[in-house]
């Protein structure tokens, strides 16, 4: 029988952070960030550093015996950037790489629904 966990990964422009937790979300089982696998801390949040800490989530979940996966992405979101940072793909394309199966990925990324008011004044940014 196969054992199901949720990966959520936390991706901004700084760093990118990875939890497993079981199914409910109440027990974490692994944790890793792109700080923990490189050397330099201004590589943490880019492509390699997410390949390397998938790589480590993926040992993790393997030696705890979790075959399945439900990744729920999210960026730091608010009403300025509506796009995650450059680690999240890399991460999810590492997990399927080391051979964990992916059954369902989401993007829980939050998005103001009205915020605080944009930059720009009552007629805009004049150029």
């Amino acid at each position: 029988m196969s054992r199901k966990a949720i990966v959520n990964i936390f991706s901004s422009y700084n760093n990118i952070l990875l939890t497993a937790t079981d199914l409910t979300g109440a027990e974490t089982i692994a944790t890793c960030s792109g700080g923990q696998v490189v050397k330099s801390s201004k590589d943490s949040g880019g492509q390699f550093a997410a390949t390397r800490a998938a790589e480590k989530m993926a040992d993790h979940l393997k030696e705890r015996e979790f075959t399945q996966v439900i990744v729920k992405y999210r960026a730091p979101g608010g009403n300025k950037s509506n796009n995650t940072g450059p680690g999240a793909q890399a991460a999810i394309r590492a997990l399927t790489r080391a051979g964990v199966v992916i059954t369902r990925i989401e993007d829980v990324t939050p998005i103001a629904h009205d915020g605080t008011k944009s930059k720009g004044g009552r007629r805009g940014r004049r150029v």
